[in-house]
């Protein structure tokens, strides 16, 4: 039945381009529900269910960071992948600063692409069973997983599914040093030899959700040339 499978919102303007996604996706398994305009889908989201959100950056009318703002609104938990034509990194923090889990820059590998997906769409049955109670604290942030919010210093926020990922495993180990790679797979689904600034710019974000000062970090912290390392202390 169509109810049991993963259900995919696609916002994508070039027509060609959205049929051979729809196609594939559709060959895998997916039900795919697909948007040439941002304004249309934000209404398609308000009353229907996704569990995956592709996004396009250049869109008429709103463009994707603006769309993605607004569905975050509409829903925080749900993964979303925004395509885009421009590589710069400046472009890339924009998406992910607008609520974006990953990106993917076109022209892609449909292979990759189908990986990425897979990976964004695999639930967190992982992290629940045996875990990290509701409420970790640490510093003046108190974290609650299974129902996907924070509190901060900046007041409450809403966490979306891969951030809620990222903070489990590192709930899970805390102390220990995490290799980028491993982080990569587990969260993302990455081979652990992908190239890629996703990671590094989800670090920057939780920095700015739970940091004093993020320029300054004493909870998520570098180890350089190998990956991440979780402080409750904050030493």
């Amino acid at each position: 039945m169509s109810d049991d499978k993963p259900r995919i919102m696609l916002v994508e303007d070039e027509l060609h381009l959205a049929r051979g996604i729809c196609f594939n996706l559709e060959l895998d398994g997916y039900v795919v529900s697909h948007f040439d305009r941002g304004e249309t889908a934000l209404e398609a989201l308000r009353v229907e269910r996704c569990d995956l959100i592709i996004l396009d950056v250049m869109l008429p009318g709103m463009d994707g960071f603006q769309v993605c703002k607004a569905m975050r609104e509409l829903d925080s938990r749900v993964p979303i992948l925004m395509l885009t034509a421009r590589s710069e990194d400046v472009d890339r923090v924009s998406g992910l600063e607008s609520g974006a889990d990953d990106y993917l820059t076109k022209p892609f590998n449909l292979a990759e692409f189908l990986l990425r997906v897979k990976g964004m769409l695999r639930r967190s049955s992982w992290y629940r069973p045996d875990p990290v109670e509701e409420g970790y604290q640490f510093g003046v942030n108190e974290v609650y997983l299974l129902s996907y919010r924070a509190k901060t210093a900046q007041g409450e926020i809403d966490l979306t599914e891969m951030e809620v990922r990222v903070l489990a495993l590192f709930f899970q180990r805390e102390g220990q040093v995490i290799p980028r790679g491993e982080l990569l797979e587990s969260v993302w689904g990455y081979s652990s030899d992908t190239e890629t600034r996703t990671l590094d710019n989800f670090i920057v974000r939780l920095r700015k959700y739970f940091e004093p000062d993020p320029t300054r970090p004493t909870h998520f912290l570098t180890v350089r040339g190998v990956g991440y390392r979780f402080s409750r202390s904050g030493a």
